[in-house]
């Protein structure tokens, strides 16, 4: 865990806000809002969520989203594919709320998870619409 992302990581108790994993080396601060877009993309507490490795990935591609009643949301394409273990448990995901941390300062700023649920509707919409499979992602944040 970078000096950076600990504030984030400590305000949820260490843990994967998705899973509760405890393993600080498989944590990483995701943005709500990445920190190119000068008005919301502050390296705050608020516009942070630590996610796993691999919730920080479907994250930053439209493959989960969550809103801004901090409800999960899998994406249509994950939610079609059959395979193993791991991806059901994405799956399992769906309409479940992210574990929040104690200080209500610190909790995810709804105006952000607003546009940034926004954003994974509209990708998901596009793959429905396209049926190509192919993932857009928004880029690291």
């Amino acid at each position: 865990m970078s000096r950076a992302e600990r504030p984030f990581i400590t305000a949820y108790d260490g843990r994967c806000a998705v899973s509760r994993l405890p393993e600080p080396l498989l944590l990483d601060a995701a943005h709500i809002v990445a920190d190119k877009d000068e008005q919301l993309g502050q390296p705050i507490v608020s516009n942070g969520i630590p996610l796993s490795k691999l919730h920080h990935a479907a994250f930053d591609a439209h493959l989960i989203g969550i809103d801004p009643d901090f409800r999960l949301h899998v994406s249509e394409r994950l939610l079609a594919l059959n395979d193993g273990p791991v991806l059901e448990a994405l799956k399992q995901l769906n309409g479940a709320t992210i574990h929040l941390p104690s200080r209500v300062k610190d909790l995810p700023d709804r105006d952000r998870l607003d546009l940034r649920f926004e954003r994974f509707k509209a990708v998901t919409l596009r793959q429905m619409r396209l049926g190509s499979g192919v993932v857009e992602s928004k880029g690291k944040g």
